[in-house]
């Protein structure tokens, strides 16, 4: 029994890995997955993220930060906009086209979740 729960667990893992390739390439680090999760999660609190913030977030070293979130804002997965009452700052929102595909990719985790890790 043992062996066919370790099976179900590896089966549910390289499906979970396939949709990862083929719907979120942009995210191709640990890096980049963590700067989307913590933008993401700000914005589900009611908050915006600034730059400054994502960097005392200790996700990895500054240049790293800069470096992947440069790509993801220039891929359109994440958006920065001017702070409205203070120009100087930039606020990091996800884009909308990206929550959406984020969405699907919760709902396929629960699915296959439901199905192998019981």
């Amino acid at each position: 029994m043992k062996t066919i729960k370790i099976m179900k667990l590896f089966t549910g893992l390289k499906k979970i890995r396939e949709f990862e390739r083929l719907q979120l390439p942009f995210l191709k680090s640990v890096v980049d997955f963590d700067i989307v999760i913590e933008i993401g999660f700000a914005e589900e609190q009611g908050q915006r993220l600034t730059l400054k913030q994502l960097f005392l977030l200790n996700i990895s070293s500054r240049t790293t930060v800069r470096r992947k979130l440069a790509r993801l804002i220039e891929q359109g997965i994440v958006i920065r906009r001017k702070q409205v009452n203070d120009h100087r700052t930039s606020l990091l929102i996800i884009a909308p086209s990206s929550v959406k595909l984020l969405g699907k990719y919760g709902g396929t985790l629960t699915s296959i979740s439901a199905s192998h890790f019981k």
